[in-house]
């Protein structure tokens, strides 16, 4: 069959979809001569006055230590996202040892790992921007940082390369980079900033990477600020629910607890203690625990007083520890059980559980039980998460109750799914006794035994795809249930999170669904939003782009990222389409009358009309919440500077859903994804319209193209008993010369 199909749909597709914003022409300046190349010596005494280092500060002192640069003498400073972290009190140290508060993180963008920060100061020597896009391989640069919190230092080398990292364009330089340097300057000999350093290379001390510095020019542009007020509590613990001790870094993101940097008490520990009450005798927590780096530990503490006294189960240099903490230091401590487990997988996500009853304590990993003891020095006490060391540790699913333990199928179920699915479980009981024949001729069983592993490791292959394609369906299934509720009673927020999970099963629906709850808590009871429709948008501007960061994507457009509900959440960044379902959901949940989501060609808007015969509005909900006429966006976005009738009505929830799907195939077809990584987005579309003729053009052109004759075939024979009357008779005939190859 001829690609005409093929590209006529993605066409199709792609004039459906949100099209990335347009550029504004740029004026180009009078070209002036380029700075004279200064000696290294000389630019370090040019460069001091504009360096800055960044601290972390925590409950027990300084967390950690960063670089960073003056770029606008009213106090605007440039640095990576990972210096700043989340909900940290951040103070810049100046050159001549004086100090400043941050006031407002003036921009954040989590994909270039790029931060501003603004400090009350004027006057500061700023460092020009140089044009990344110019640099050459073999440019002599400089390098300016403050390595392990020292005092400010210069190292001179080369740029080496320009690479291309995690789908990012980066600066490769041939100079150390140590913890500490992250966020300082790599300036041309002429002075002028090229790039922030930020990735140490793990091959050679003498290798590192640099964000090109035209990424950093697009935060200034198109800032998102967010006072210091609102900052400290992004990725906070909610202290209802969250009790810390002994210091370290617990920041929260979608259910997921993370925790950083040591504890202040012995041995790095540290402790985040439920507030959830213990049952009284008998009873069990567990938690989904990962590690970095396994020469650290993590894990469960039980029995705790609040402080140095607890119950600790935890992973600790691959293996599984048990110990009783008697108080502070490593006098006090008892391990009661160090044992070595199958069941544990190192640097994946493992199950810890442990079971508290009067005469003893039984701890399991992944399901086995690894340690039973009848100490029964701590009783009672509160339950929660510990960390010991350097690593960096992640918890999730953390929950108490009577019995925690995974349940038996029921027989009648298990044995049905069973039949389904063919086992392919070696007996290793009888391994010796192979061996001892296959040794007889160890050419020949070499042979098979490889001929049988790429046996297996192909049906291993297939047996993950069903369980992903299981999960799809699953997905797709609980969709298609919420879109069968009457149009008000749909959750679309929680539709938009069921996409998300579509594509990634480890999505936590209703941590973010707690997370949205908070945002309603937060604007519940504030007079604007109770004052009207039009005081209430006003409000949720503010609280939305001011107060709380939201933004466009700045240059990524075509990220899945920007497309996923959930992480749009966690990194306040999106399209127009999922900032208008969040924005328009929080409305709704405030209980604000007259606001809905408007499919704008090319461009989703929020609409607003202040009563039924109140003219309509517009939010730009990717411009900071700019708010334009009708006639404005009509001007900008179409070339006639008219929007057709339907454009202007309020969308219904499924139709909202349709769209976003149709930016996930567009990103797949922008970023040249293979074909197949569509299949699963246009199997979902037309679960939910089945009705979709472009759509299902283009699944029967991919099903032909990978083999799959029955579903083209399928595809086809509907497009066929569909046919519009009147429709040209020319595209007829070949939907019949395809149907007659589908079938020889």
């Amino acid at each position: 069959m001829r690609p005409f199909y093929l590209l006529l749909l993605t066409g199709l597709l792609l004039g459906q979809a949100d099209a990335a914003p347009k550029s504004k022409p740029v004026s180009k300046p009078v070209a002036k001569a380029p700075p004279a190349a200064r000696t290294a010596a000389e630019l370090a005494e040019m460069i001091r006055p504009s360096l800055v280092k960044i601290s972390q500060m925590g409950r027990e002192g300084t967390d950690g230590i960063g670089s960073g640069f003056i770029i606008r003498e009213d106090g605007l400073i440039a640095t990576n996202l990972h210096v700043i972290g989340e909900a940290r009190r951040l103070q810049i140290e100046m050159h001549d040892g004086t100090t400043h508060e941050v006031s407002t993180v003036q921009a954040s963008d989590s994909h270039l790992d790029l931060a501003l920060l603004k400090i009350e100061a004027k006057g500061l020597k700023a460092l020009p921007l140089g044009d990344s896009s110019k640099v050459r391989q073999g440019e002599p640069i400089v390098a300016m940082g403050a390595p392990e919190g020292l005092g400010f230092s210069i190292v001179q080398g080369v740029l080496s390369a320009t690479r291309e990292i995690e789908d990012r364009q980066m600066l490769q330089v041939a100079v150390p980079i140590e913890q500490g340097n992250s966020g300082g300057p790599m300036l041309d000999m002429q002075g002028r900033v090229l790039g922030l350093l930020t990735l140490k290379s793990l091959k050679t001390d003498n290798l590192g990477f640099a964000v090109p510095v035209n990424e950093l020019k697009t935060l200034i542009e198109k800032p998102n600020p967010v006072p210091m007020s609102r900052w400290l509590t992004i990725g906070a613990l909610n202290p209802k629910l969250w009790k810390t001790h002994l210091g370290a870094q617990w920041t929260q993101h979608a259910g997921v607890i993370r925790s950083e940097f040591p504890g202040s008490g012995f041995g790095g520990r540290a402790l985040c203690l439920s507030t959830q009450k213990v049952p009284e005798e008998s009873f069990e927590i567990a938690a989904n625990i990962r590690l970095d780096d396994e020469s650290g530990a993590a894990g469960l503490a039980f029995c705790s007083d609040g402080g140095d006294k607890h119950y600790g189960f935890y992973a600790s240099g691959g293996k599984l520890r048990f110990t009783r903490f008697n108080g502070p230091d490593v006098y006090s401590w008892t391990i009661l059980a160090d044992v070595p487990s199958d069941a544990y997988k190192p640097g994946e996500w493992n199950v810890l559980r442990v079971r508290v009853e009067p005469e003893r304590i039984v701890c399991f990993v992944n399901g086995k039980k690894v340690v039973e003891s009848d100490d029964t020095g701590l009783r009672g006490g509160s339950a929660g998460l510990c960390k010991f060391r350097t690593t960096v540790a992640q918890f999730r699913n953390f929950r108490i109750g009577t019995d925690l333990s995974e349940k038996a199928l029921d027989p009648e179920v298990a044995s049905k799914m069973r039949s389904k699915v063919e086992e392919f479980v070696a007996d290793a009981t009888s391994s010796e006794k192979t061996l001892e024949g296959l040794l007889e001729s160890p050419a020949a069983a070499k042979r098979v035994l490889v001929e049988q592993r790429r046996k297996l490791e192909e049906e291993a292959t297939k047996l993950r795809e069903l369980e992903r394609e299981l999960h799809r369906r699953a997905m797709t299934k609980e969709i298609l249930a919420e879109l069968a509720k009457p149009e008000p009673e749909i959750n679309l927020l929680r539709c938009a999170l069921l996409l998300a999970r579509h594509d990634n099963p480890e999505v936590d629906i209703a941590s973010y669904l707690t997370s949205f709850r908070a945002m309603v808590l937060d604007l519940k009871e504030d007079p604007e939003i109770k004052a009207g429709t039009i005081p209430a948008v006003k409000r949720l501007n503010r609280y939305f782009f001011e107060e709380n960061g939201f933004h466009g994507s700045r240059g990524d457009y075509s990220n899945l990222s920007n497309s996923y509900l959930n992480e749009v959440i966690d990194d306040r960044e999106g399209l127009p389409i999922t900032l208008s379902v969040l924005y328009v959901e929080l409305a709704s949940a405030l209980g604000v009358q007259g606001v809905f989501g408007v499919p704008l060609p090319g461009k989703f808007m929020v609409g607003f009309r202040d009563g039924p015969e109140g003219e309509l509005q517009l939010v730009d909900v990717f411009e900071h919440g700019k708010l334009v006429t009708v006639e404005q966006a009509a001007l900008d976005l179409t070339e006639d500077g008219r929007f057709p009738e339907d454009a202007l009505a309020p969308i219904t929830k499924q139709a909202v859903l349709l769209r976003m799907l149709r930016n996930l195939m567009s990103s797949v077809f922008d970023n040249s994804r293979s074909l197949r990584e569509s299949l699963p987005y246009l199997n979902l579309f037309l679960a939910i319209d089945p009705k979709a003729a472009p759509e299902r053009l283009t699944r029967a052109q991919i099903r032909q193209r990978f083999g799959e004759k029955a579903g083209a075939r399928e595809d086809v024979n509907w497009l066929i008993d569909n046919f519009p009357e009147g429709g040209p008779p020319e595209l007829m005939q070949q939907l019949d010369v395809w149907m007659r190859a589908l079938q020889e």
